[in-house]
C-alpha cells in the first residue's frame, strides 16, 4: 500500500487539507470557510469550535477525493495563524471578548485590541524583546495575554490553556498539551536558544503568575515540529477525521513557517535554506530568512532558534495587510463593482481578472509597471510589521485622478502590487545590511500564484524568484512534518529536498525597468516617510 500523508493548513478565512505522497505529490485537496467576528478598536475572534469542524470536513472531502484508502495515511500535520485559543481547565471555550459569546474563543493573529499594552510592554525594554526585533507586536500573545488579564479577568482566571492555534488542532487530534517549538518561540517569547521561558520578563510586564505557576497554562513540554504528538489520533479525532486511530500527528507550525518549510530547501532550487527567503503572500504576508548565526534586525521578528529549519536562526519579517491590501485597494476605485461584475463573468476572482487584463495590456510581464503611471502605493492599511514594527502607520495612495474606467483601475492595481514588492525590498535590504543576506526569494501562498505577480515581485526587490512545483507548500509543509512524525524521514531536513521542487525561476528584468523601479522604490521610501513625519507631527499637536 503506497504512504499518504496530510497537511492542514487553517488560514484566517478558511481550513485546508491535502493529501500527498512521498515525494510531495498533491494528489488532492479540499477546504472549508470560516466565519470571523469582527468589532470596533481593532477586536476579531474566531470559535474554535468551529476551526476544528472546518478542518474535519475539509480533511474528510481531501481523502474521499482523492480516493485512498484512510489506512494508507501514515501521518498528518497542523499549521495555523497565529491565533490565540482560551479554553477552561475543563476543555471548555471561554470568550475572549463579549461573555455572551463563549464560543468565540479566539484572539486572531490580526487582532489589535492589545496595542495599549504592547506600547507598555515595550516601554520596560526588557531583553526578551531584542528576540522579537527590539519591539513586541500586539499580534503576539503576552500583549494579548495581558489585555485579558486586565479586560476580562474572569475568562483570564478560568482558562486551563492558553494555546497557539498549531497546539490547540495537535491537542484537539491526540489529547497532547506539548507546544511547539516554533508557535512558543516566534509568539510567546520563549528563548529556544536557550530552552526556557524568561519568568523575569513575564513578572516585569505584569504576568508574574503565569511564571509562579512554571507555565503550565502556556506549555512546559516544549517540542521541535515535526515530533510526534502522545499516541496519534485518538478514536474520537480519527473518527472525526475520517482518519485511523493512532495515526501519527505532528507537532506543529505557525502557517508561514509550514511555507518555508515546503519551500526553502526544494530540490532543483537553492537547496541551501540560507540563500533564499521565503515570501509566503497570502493575506498577509511573511518573510522567512535563514541563518547560520543569530541576526539581530530591527523591527523584523528573531532571531529564533530551530523555529523553522531545525538547528539554525529564523528572521520573520512580513506585511501585516499584503493580499488583504490589494484587495482593499481595489474596493477604492469607481470602477470597482463594475470590474467585478466582469469578473464574475468569467469565473474568476477580481484580483485574478485584474492581473489577466494586465498582462493582456503588455507584451511581457515585466512591461506591466508601467500601466501604474504616476501612481504610487504604499500599501500599510493595516501597520508596518517590518521594519517598523509600527502597527499605527497607514496606506498611502498617490497620483489617483478622476478617472473612472477600468483601466485606471488595472493601473491602481498594479501600483499595489509595486508597493508590496517595494515593502518586501526593504525588509531584504534592512536585513542584508544586518547579516541576513539572501540570493532568491522563492514565492508561496494563494494570493502569490499569478506569474505578473511574480514576476513584478522578481523586478521590484531585484532578485529572482523562484515558484515551487507544488501549488500548495503552505500544506505541503505540514505534510512533511505528518511524514517526519511517521518516521518516513529522520528529520525536517532530510524530508525538504526530497518533498519539495522548485518550478519556475522568474528572473529580475534589469536595465530600463530596473531603473524604473529603483526610481519608483526611492518614491516609495519618501512617501512613506513622509506619511510617518506628518503622522508624528500632527499627533505632537493634538497632545
Amino acid at each position: 500500500m503506497t504512504d499518504h500523508f496530510i497537511g492542514v493548513d487553517v488560514g484566517t478565512g478558511s481550513a485546508r487539507a491535502g493529501v500527498f505522497d512521498a515525494t510531495g505529490t498533491l494528489l488532492m485537496s479540499a477546504k472549508h470557510d470560516l466565519d470571523m467576528f469582527r468589532a470596533p478598536n481593532g477586536i476579531v475572534e474566531q470559535s474554535s469550535a468551529q476551526v476544528w469542524d472546518a478542518v474535519c470536513q475539509a480533511t474528510r472531502k481531501a481523502v474521499a477525493d482523492a480516493a485512498i484508502d484512510p489506512a494508507s495515511v501514515r501521518g498528518i500535520g497542523f499549521d495555523a495563524t497565529c491565533s490565540m485559543v482560551v479554553r477552561g481547565t475543563d476543555g471548555q471555550a471561554l470568550a475572549v471578548g463579549d461573555p455572551a459569546h463563549p464560543e468565540r474563543d479566539i484572539i486572531v493573529w490580526m487582532d489589535h485590541r492589545a496595542i495599549e499594552q504592547a506600547e507598555r510592554i515595550n516601554a520596560h525594554k526588557h531583553d526578551v524583546l531584542a528576540y522579537v526585533g527590539g519591539v513586541i507586536s500586539p499580534e503576539m500573545q503576552t500583549p494579548k495575554l495581558l489585555w485579558l488579564k486586565e479586560n476580562r479577568p474572569e475568562t483570564y482566571k478560568a482558562a486551563g490553556h492558553f494555546f497557539d492555534l498549531t497546539d490547540f488542532l495537535g491537542w484537539k487530534a491526540t489529547g497532547s498539551t506539548a507546544r511547539s517549538l516554533c508557535t512558543v518561540t516566534c509568539k510567546w517569547t520563549y528563548l529556544a536558544h536557550e530552552s526556557r521561558w524568561d519568568a523575569q520578563y513575564f513578572r516585569v510586564i505584569g504576568l508574574g503568575d503565569l511564571a509562579d505557576e512554571d507555565f503550565v497554562r502556556i506549555g512546559q513540554d516544549i517540542v521541535a515540529p515535526g515530533t510526534a504528538l502522545g499516541a496519534g489520533l485518538t478514536n474520537e479525532a480519527a473518527s472525526q477525521l475520517g482518519l485511523i486511530a493512532g495515526t501519527a500527528v505532528a507537532a506543529g507550525l505557525i502557517d508561514a513557517h509550514a511555507g518555508g518549510v515546503g519551500t526553502v530547501c526544494a530540490g532543483g532550487g537553492a537547496e541551501d535554506p540560507t540563500t533564499c527567503l521565503a515570501y509566503v503572500f497570502g493575506t498577509s504576508s511573511c518573510t522567512m530568512t535563514t541563518t547560520h548565526d543569530p541576526a539581530f534586525v530591527p523591527g523584523v521578528w528573531g532571531p529564533y532558534f530551530s523555529a523553522m529549519v531545525p538547528n539554525a536562526w529564523l528572521c520573520e519579517g512580513g506585511q501585516s495587510a499584503a493580499g488583504a491590501a490589494i484587495n482593499h485597494l481595489i474596493t477604492l476605485h469607481p470602477a470597482y463593482s463594475e470590474a467585478k461584475a466582469q469578473a464574475q463573468v468569467a469565473g474568476q476572482p477580481l484580483p485574478v481578472w485584474l492581473a489577466d487584463a494586465a498582462l493582456a495590456a503588455c507584451d511581457d510581464a515585466s512591461k506591466a509597471v508601467s500601466l501604474a503611471g504616476d501612481l504610487h502605493v504604499v500599501p500599510e492599511f493595516l501597520g508596518n510589521r517590518a521594519p517598523f514594527a509600527d502597527p499605527h502607520a497607514r496606506a498611502v495612495i498617490m497620483g489617483q485622478g478622476m478617472e473612472t474606467d477600468i483601466r485606471s483601475l488595472i493601473a491602481l492595481y498594479v501600483a499595489g502590487l509595486c508597493g508590496l514588492g517595494y515593502g518586501l525590498r526593504q525588509i531584504i535590504e534592512t536585513q542584508a545590511a544586518h547579516g541576513a543576506d539572501v540570493k532568491t526569494v522563492v514565492v508561496s501562498g494563494g494570493a502569490g500564484q499569478h506569474p505578473l505577480i511574480r514576476q513584478l515581485l522578481a523586478d521590484a526587490t531585484g532578485l529572482p524568484v523562484e515558484a515551487t512545483v507544488c501549488a500548495e507548500p503552505v500544506l505541503l509543509g505540514s505534510a512533511i512534518l505528518g511524514a517526519v512524525a511517521a518516521c518516513r524521514f529522520d528529520g525536517v531536513r532530510d524530508a525538504m529536498p526530497v518533498m519539495s521542487h522548485i518550478a519556475d525561476i522568474f528572473a529580475p528584468s534589469g536595465a530600463s525597468i530596473g531603473q524604473l523601479h529603483d526610481r519608483r522604490f526611492d518614491a516609495f521610501l519618501k512617501l512613506q516617510a513622509t506619511a510617518r513625519e506628518i503622522r508624528n507631527a500632527t499627533q505632537t499637536i493634538s497632545s
